[in-house]
C-alpha cells in the first residue's frame, strides 16, 4: 500500500514521514536512491510503501518547489524573519537580504519583531516604518501577545524561522508547540552575541502545516541577480514611475522612477540606503560573474 506524507526528520538512513491520514511513520529509503545520487531532505512531499514485516519504504521522492541549502529543507511557503525589539539590536540588512533570497525562492517572507513586552520603542517604530509594505508581525513569546496572529499565520503553510541569533526564534517555537522544550540561548555578556542553540534540521506538524528553526545565518542569496531581478524584491517600487533608462539602478541615474518614492514615504531612507549597497554588490557581481 502507497501513502503520500511529509518528511519530518532524517537521522542516518531513517526517515520519520507524517501521513496524510496524520500517522508519524518510519521509513528506509530506497536503495537506488543512493546510488543515483538522491538525497531525502527534511520538507519533502514523498511516497513510501508499507510493508508486511520491517519499516515502510520511501520509493518517491514528489517534485520540490524550492530548496533551502543551510539548513537543508525543501518545499518552504513562508520565511519568517525575527528580529528582536530590544537586544540584540536588529541587523536590518540581514532582513533585507533575507527577503530578497525569500522572494528569489519564491518563498514568502514576513517580518516579525519579537520581545515587544521589552520594546525599544524606537526599534518599533523603525520596524513598521521600514518594513511598511510586508505583512508583519509584532509578538512576545515571554507574555504571548501576538502568538495568536502568528498562529493564524502558520496554519496550512511549511514556515522557517531565520534571523539573528537570541532574537527568541526557540522561544517562540515553545510558545507556539510548548511540549516541543527547545533550548533556548541568551545573550552573551562579553559579546553581546547570541549563543547558538539549533543543531539540526527537524520540522514540527502545526496545524496542517508545519514549522523549523533556522540555525543561525542562512539562506544568503547566491546568485548574480540581473537588475529587473532584483526589482521585483522590493514590493515598494511597484508604485515607482517609469525610469528613462533600461535597467536602471536606482542609484545616480537622471529622471529614476523610484528615487521619488523617497519624498513621499513609500520608500523610507534606510531601505534606500540598504538597497544602494545590495545593488552595488550585484553590479560587482554580474561584472565578475565569468571570472
Amino acid at each position: 500500500m502507497t501513502e503520500h506524507g511529509l518528511l519530518l526528520k532524517g537521522v542516518g538512513s531513517f526517515y520519520e514521514v507524517l501521513t496524510e491520514s496524520g500517522e508519524l511513520v518510519t521509513s528506509k529509503a530506497r536503495g537506488t536512491f543512493r546510488r543515483e545520487g538522491i538525497v531525502p531532505t527534511v520538507g519533502d512531499r514523498v511516497v513510501i510503501e508499507r510493508k508486511e514485516q520491517g519499516y515502510a519504504q520511501l520509493s518517491e521522492i514528489l517534485p520540490r518547489k524550492n530548496l533551502l541549502v543551510r539548513p537543508p529543507v525543501a518545499n518552504v511557503d513562508q520565511l519568517l524573519i525575527v528580529v528582536s525589539a530590544s537586544a540584540p539590536e536588529p541587523d536590518w540588512l540581514l532582513v533585507d537580504r533575507l527577503i530578497i533570497s525569500a522572494k528569489r525562492m519564491g518563498i514568502e517572507p514576513v517580518p516579525v519583531l519579537n520581545k515587544i513586552d521589552a520594546a525599544d520603542d524606537s526599534i518599533m517604530q523603525s520596524f513598521l516604518r521600514e518594513y511598511h509594505a510586508f505583512e508583519t508581525l509584532t509578538v512576545s513569546a515571554e507574555t504571548g501577545e501576538g502568538i495568536e496572529a502568528l498562529k493564524e499565520r502558520l496554519k496550512g503553510r511549511v514556515s522557517c524561522f531565520a534571523g539573528q541569533s537570541a532574537v527568541g526564534k526557540s522561544s517562540i517555537l515553545n510558545a507556539l508547540i510548548p511540549n516541543l522544550h527547545l533550548e533556548t540561548g541568551g545573550l552573551s555578556r562579553k559579546t553581546d552575541r547570541g549563543r547558538h542553540t539549533t543543531r539540526h534540521a527537524e520540522l514540527w506538524p502545526y496545524e496542517n502545516g508545519a514549522v523549523l528553526d533556522t540555525p543561525g545565518f542562512s539562506m544568503y542569496e547566491t546568485e548574480c541577480l540581473e537588475q529587473h531581478e532584483l526589482d521585483a524584491c522590493y514590493p515598494e517600487f511597484r508604485n515607482a514611475g517609469p525610469c528613462r533608462f533600461p535597467g536602471c539602478m536606482h542609484l545616480s541615474e537622471p529622471d529614476c522612477g523610484v528615487k521619488p518614492l523617497l519624498k513621499t514615504g513609500e520608500l523610507t531612507k534606510g531601505r534606500y540606503e540598504r538597497y544602494c549597497e545590495i545593488a552595488l554588490d550585484y553590479q560587482m557581481r554580474r561584472k565578475h560573474r565569468y571570472d
